[in-house]
Formats: structure tokens, sequence, C-alpha cells
């Protein structure tokens, strides 16, 4: 799929700068590398955007490659100076509540339902249709780069697990101008709010509008730990810091603060 003639008119009425680039490996190692070079060249919401990502990246260091024009990979940075070191476990949540808003709103009226799985991929009728990452930027503590990957033009045949699926595979097309606009609105709103609250997700209402577009919320869920301990439990419920509370054996809670999340059912 060639990138749009028109470009990108309504993500850029929100965001100061939008970068449109035919391929890379890696929107999120390129941000970086701008951010680092010309911290002042790229502000709050400044976007970088491509259909051909060649080495995405995901959480653990994965790795991932998608047939070019079947995938929107957008960078986008934020700067965060305003929110509390100890609430920015909140950023990667909110980047995941903005962009299943985003997506909601493609498939309003079609009877799809887009919902999120903790911390942040996004779900389509159960299957992943978006994924993201979010990297502080070296030596710019303040400056958050959020990596998302959102599959437009897959085919059913391209998806790479049968747990994924794309707005193709759904027999839906995307409008990538309004998914990115609707995106970077919510972000920005969500961050925001955050900051007014002084870092407290439960005062800015976040807390509770996450938790209720979550669908691991309520779920019988098995966590695979960073040392590859598997939790299982019922997720009860999102914390103040933005970490999973998950309950064994109807009695004993465990908190996570990452991990890779199956929701059993």
């Amino acid at each position: 799929m060639p990138l749009p003639e028109h470009g990108y008119p309504l993500a850029a009425a929100v965001s100061p700068r939008v970068q449109v680039i035919e391929s890379t490996d890696s929107t999120n190692a390129d941000v970086v590398a701008h951010v680092i070079d010309a911290p002042d060249e790229w502000p709050h919401l400044s976007l970088l955007l491509t259909t051909d990502q060649r080495a995405g990246r995901g959480r653990l260091d994965r790795t991932w490659t998608t047939p070019p024009g079947t995938a929107l990979a957008l960078s986008v940075v934020v700067r965060v100076g305003g929110i509390p070191i100890a609430s920015r476990g909140w950023i990667p949540l909110i980047a995941g509540a903005a962009m299943t808003r985003a997506i909601a709103a493609q498939v309003q009226g079609t009877g799809h339902d887009a919902r999120l799985k903790w911390p942040n991929d996004v779900l389509l009728d159960g299957a992943k249709i978006c994924g993201i990452l979010a990297e502080v930027v070296p030596e710019h503590p303040d400056a958050v780069v959020i990596g998302s990957g959102v599959n437009t033009r897959m085919t059913a045949a391209d998806l790479p697990v049968e747990t994924a699926t794309s707005f193709e595979a759904l027999g839906l097309v995307a409008d990538e101008d309004r998914l990115i606009a609707d995106y970077l609105t919510a972000l920005g709103e969500q961050l925001d709010a955050l900051i007014a609250a002084r870092g407290s997700a439960s005062a800015a209402g976040l807390r509770g509008e996450i938790e209720a577009l979550c669908s691991t919320i309520g779920s019988d869920v098995a966590v695979t730990l960073p040392d590859g301990e598997t939790l299982r439990g019922r997720a009860q419920r999102i914390d103040d810091d933005g970490r999973l509370v998950v309950v064994q054996q109807s009695e004993y809670e465990s908190v996570v603060s990452a991990g890779d999340v199956v929701h059993v059912r």
C-alpha cells in the first residue's frame, strides 16, 4: 500500500510534527535517535510513521516483521516532566487505552469489540490488533517514545499467529488519518489529566476508565513473569501504581508489574 498522497491532515492538526517515511527498521529506534540528536525539534506529541517497518520491537526485546503496506507503525514523543516519576508506570497503560478508544471509534456500529489487554495490547474481538512499546530516551528522562503497530491491511494468511487479527482480516477498512488523530488526542488528554492530578490516576479518573476498557479485569489469567514463573488466578483490578492484581485460589493476592498475560477464559 503506498503512502497517501494527501498525507495525514487530521493527525497534523493534533501533532506539532508528523514525519512520514517509506520504510525503516524501527520507528521507535529512529525517534529515540532523533530526540537524542535534536531534542528541540521533537516536541510533545511529535510523530514518525510508516507502513513498512522491517524490524519492529516489542517487550522483552522481541522483534517481528510484517509484509510492506499491511501494518501502520508509528512512534510518538511525549514529554512527561509534569508526571511524578513514581506515576510514570501509567504511561504505557494510558497509551493502550488511547489506542483502544481510537480503534473502537473505527469499528463503531459494526458489531466488533475493541478492548484493552493489560498492560497495553489492543484486542479486536479478542484477538490482538495492536501492540505498544514505551521507552525512555537515554539522557532525556522526561522524554518517552511510545511505539504502536496496528494491523491494518494484513490478510488472514499473513497474520503471524492465530491470536492476531487485522482490519482487513475482519473485512474492515481503517481510516488511518482519523485513527492516528483520535489516538493522539486521547493520549494527550489523558496525560494532561494525570499531570493535573499530580500523578494520581485514581484522582484523574484514569484508573476507573482504563479498568472499564480492560478485558483482563475479571478474567482468569496465566501470567508469565520475567523470571519465567507462571502465575495463575483471577485478574481482579489495577492498583494505584498501574500494576495488575491477581487473586490466586480465591484468597491470595499477587501484584504484577510486568509479564505476559494470557486470558484463560
